[in-house]
């Protein structure tokens, strides 16, 4: 069984389905590819932010569609 990604178990916990997730980053702008790789997870493998400031962006839609902060997304 594939490991769930960190949206994935906040998703879970408040009943939020892969589509509904999906749907919802779109209404905030963000593209179906990219919010699907937000919820498989791939932002977790970055290193550095920096580089990746659009991803910071749609994380901070991710961490709203999900009500939680932003912070609690980033891999520890």
């Amino acid at each position: 069984m594939e490991k769930k990604s960190k949206i994935q178990e906040l998703a879970e916990k408040i009943c939020i389905s892969y589509d509904e997730f999906i749907g919802e980053m779109r209404k905030k702008g963000c593209s179906e590819p990219t919010a699907s790789k937000i919820w498989r997870g791939e932002y977790e493998n970055y290193r550095d932010y920096k580089d990746n400031d659009v991803n910071l962006s749609n994380l901070r839609k991710a961490a709203d569609v999900l009500k939680v902060g932003p912070g609690s997304l980033l891999p520890k």
